[in-house]
């Protein structure tokens, strides 16, 4: 058993970790989501660890990063290195504006996280030159930890990946979350397909045509619900077992869709709704989300139903 600690993660050791399920915890609120739950996000992420997960990412999208505060998104990943005590690789979502992104990385190295995720810059306005100066202040900010890129922005190339992972080697992997699997099979061989560890970043439904095209791990907020479901995906495309793969992918394809559906209106109620329906978690999100539709629901639970039946819970 490794320790998630800035001196025993190296880059070298997170490549082999990152090639996996990556997931991406809820921040629990109690009802009305005035307040963070933290004895409840301390069970959810040993739930996550209790199956297998090895790769947690506190303050990623499905966490509700953009409406924590500073002090929730610092408990969130102290809350996260205690409870996987050591079971699992701690990544610190980071962001916002650069000295923010900083701060936060540089706790989370304080409190041992071995790694950061660092978010895609949320300026309206952006160039590649801006692009590549952003990440490169907060990578070399934390020499000591790996880095791993958000990337939402087709614009940003394999050549821009490159440059940066030139300046900065401790970034070491992409979570690569534009939805078109060719032009993220040139980027990654553009950039250096062996170079980095690189991420479906678009959860399930995306992992098997971008690990068809040099993925080796994806990113899941459904891991939070059903780890044996995610993690069944993951096995089956380690094995090169793709009619598997897409058998375990139509099982996850209601409720990712659902996830996805009115531009990922719902993407975080639809997971805490199903933690809530399991008796796991409150179902409350922040503004702009919004509690689910009771028609929402309703599927959410004959899909749970489904998923109980088949043991995937």
């Amino acid at each position: 058993m490794s320790l998630t600690t800035p001196e025993a993660n190296g880059p070298t050791q997170l490549r082999a970790r990152l090639q996996t399920v990556v997931a991406i915890p809820v921040t629990p609120f109690h009802a009305g989501g005035v307040e963070a739950d933290w004895d409840t996000h301390a069970a959810l992420i040993g739930r996550l660890v209790e199956h297998g997960v090895e790769v947690i990412t506190p303050n990623g999208n499905t966490g509700e990063f953009y409406t924590l505060s500073t002090a929730e998104m610092r408990r969130a990943v102290e809350s996260s290195v205690a409870a996987a005590a050591g079971r699992a690789e701690v990544m610190a979502g980071v962001g916002l504006d650069t000295a923010s992104a900083i701060a936060l990385a540089r706790h989370a190295r304080e409190r041992g996280a071995g790694s950061v995720m660092v978010h895609q810059p949320p300026h309206p306005y952006r160039s590649a030159e801006g692009w590549i100066a952003y990440h490169r202040a907060i990578a070399a900010a934390v020499p000591e930890l790996g880095v791993v890129l958000y990337i939402r922005d087709p614009a940003i190339t394999g050549a821009h990946i490159a440059a940066l992972a030139d300046a900065c080697p401790n970034v070491v992997g992409v979570k690569y979350a534009v939805p078109d699997p060719v032009r993220f099979a040139s980027v990654a061989r553009d950039a250096g397909l062996e170079r980095f560890v690189w991420i479906a970043g678009l959860a399930e439904l995306s992992a098997p045509a971008y690990w068809t095209a040099g993925a080796a791990g994806f990113t899941s907020g459904l891991v939070n619900v059903a780890p044996r479901l995610s993690m069944a995906l993951l096995q089956a495309l380690r094995g090169g077992k793709y009619d598997q793969a897409m058998g375990v992918w139509e099982q996850a394809r209601v409720f990712e869709e659902l996830r996805a559906a009115d531009a990922s209106a719902d993407n975080v109620s639809v997971v805490k709704e199903a933690l809530h329906q399991l008796g796991l978690s409150d179902r409350a999100v922040r503004p702009p989300s919004r509690l689910l539709p009771e028609t929402a629901r309703e599927r959410v639970a004959v899909l749970l139903d489904q998923w109980r039946t088949e043991g995937l819970l």
